[in-house]
């Protein structure tokens, strides 16, 4: 199950890559690109990609992860396993984990009227996308050590 998980997050970090290359191309991002189709379109891909990422690795990765070493109970709550996970030094800090859920759950409904809005929450989460990478790579090298320390070459 945590190896499905880590396979699934992987795709969509991948797929969600060459979109926040594209946008980085532009230099910054403006209402002008809002005009453009092609522009849009890696936006939006982005921006889907962001959200699937953060349901993910929040309702499905963190908690296999924490199932797998036995550190999981059904009754936790996302800050409980936020928490967990801050102790193991997988996550820097619960609370940013959190503020990119607010930022995620921002960018689930449909564009607001107030560009600047967009913009601003478009840069949040790209922000917010690097330091997921980081987070990412650093459960698949605990996963990696653990997978070695329990003789398993997965």
């Amino acid at each position: 199950m945590l190896k499905e998980a880590l396979e699934v997050v992987e795709l969509h970090f991948k797929r969600a890559k060459s979109n926040v290359c594209e946008i980085q191309k532009w230099q910054d991002i403006s209402s002008n690109d809002f005009a453009d189709d092609n522009k849009v379109r890696v936006i939006d891909a982005f921006i889907y990609r962001f959200i699937k990422l953060q349901d993910l690795m929040g309702n499905k990765l963190f908690k296999r992860l924490l199932n797998e070493i036995g550190e999981y109970q059904d009754n936790m709550s996302l800050l409980d396993v936020l928490d967990k996970l801050e102790k193991l030094e997988l996550l820097d800090s619960a609370d940013r984990w959190m503020e990119h859920r607010k930022l995620r759950n921002l960018l689930t409904h449909e564009y607001p009227d107030n560009l600047q809005d967009i913009i601003k929450g478009i840069k949040l989460a790209l922000c917010a996308f690097e330091e997921m990478e980081m987070i990412f790579t650093k459960i698949k090298q605990y996963v990696q050590k653990l997978s070695l320390r329990r003789g398993k070459n997965d």
